[in-house]
């Protein structure tokens, strides 16, 4: 495993929330926010706070929303110089309202905000060069200059030594999208790392079963499988066979942000040399946390974080 910057290519926004249950927003309600956030974001500042190098390559306006969210990654050891700032545009953002079972409805300023415009910089190559693992996010993959630069950057960091992860974050739509569908395919071919949850492994293996799904995603060329199982907490799967880890007893707040701080907390953990078992409980650990804050960026955590909240925390299933 070669040294380098752990780089991600996607939308930065933020994120404002409704204080009430329902679905959706056709009537006056009070919100609270903005909050950092983003899926490739969330993701890089949990990297940042564990320590190791990071960088993003993203795009927001000259807005305070853009503001706050290169504040805070900055403050958490992220690398923004890949981060451009288009003036006139807004940065993108995302409305969030929980529905009374857990569902969420959303409505996006994604396409027409400074996220659309993500582009191949000088800035970018200058990151891109000086990666060691490029993590992809589902989520980025629909925007063409996203997966462009994404498709091109595999192959060189590929060519060095480096590595890739995927986590497809995705919503069903996006496969039957010819395009969209191509465009999944050619990230998962060149994936080292495979971070789904639930129905994803369906998804992309064919398989309805978990241990066929497994089997045929193994099959492809994918050396490692990471099942994030939400509360419950994650599997590791490999040639070598499987490691399950129970998840942590906690009182859920918000979930938004949970699998890619469980991501990145994974591969980090993986990079500095800790076993499958003490990367998959760091994992679980960073996600548990996650989720017992308001906020998708507010609970990200350093190694002493979530050494702490280990030391205290009740596994599921021994309460």
């Amino acid at each position: 495993m070669i040294e380098g910057k752990i780089l991600t290519i996607g939308e930065i926004l933020v994120e404002i929330m409704a204080t009430t249950l329902g679905r959706g927003f056709l009537e006056l309600q009070p919100l609270i926010g903005p909050f950092p956030s983003g899926a490739p974001a969330i993701f890089i500042d949990q990297v940042g706070k564990l320590g190791h190098p990071a960088a993003i390559v993203s795009a927001v306006g000259d807005d305070d929303f853009g503001v706050l969210n290169l504040e805070r990654l900055k403050r958490d050891g992220v690398d923004i110089s890949a981060v451009a700032i288009h003036p006139g545009a807004a940065t993108g953002s995302a409305f969030v309202r929980y529905r009374p079972d857990g569902g969420r409805d959303f409505v996006f300023n994604m396409r027409d905000s400074a996220a659309g415009r993500i582009v191949a910089t000088p800035e970018a190559r200058a990151v891109l060069a000086e990666a060691g693992h490029l993590h992809v996010m589902g989520s980025g993959l629909p925007v063409p200059a996203v997966f462009a630069m994404i498709r091109d950057a595999i192959p060189a960091i590929k060519a060095r030594g480096g590595t890739v992860s995927f986590d497809p974050n995705i919503r069903v739509e996006m496969l039957r999208d010819p395009a969209g569908k191509a465009a999944f395919q050619t990230v998962l071919a060149a994936t080292d790392i495979f971070l789904p949850s639930g129905e994803e492994l369906s998804l992309f293996s064919g398989a309805s079963d978990e241990e066929s799904a497994i089997a045929a995603l193994l099959e492809t060329g994918v050396n490692e499988i990471v099942l994030k199982r939400g509360a419950a907490g994650a599997s590791h799967f490999d040639r070598n066979g499987a490691t399950h880890m129970p998840g942590f007893v906690v009182e859920e707040i918000d979930p938004t942000g949970a699998g890619d701080s469980f991501g990145a907390t994974f591969l980090v953990a993986r990079r500095l040399g800790k076993s499958i078992p003490d990367a998959l409980r760091y994992a679980n650990a960073a996600g548990a946390r996650t989720v017992t804050v308001k906020g998708p960026m507010e609970g990200t955590s350093s190694f002493a974080d979530l050494d702490s909240f280990i030391a205290g925390a009740i596994i599921k299933g021994t309460a």
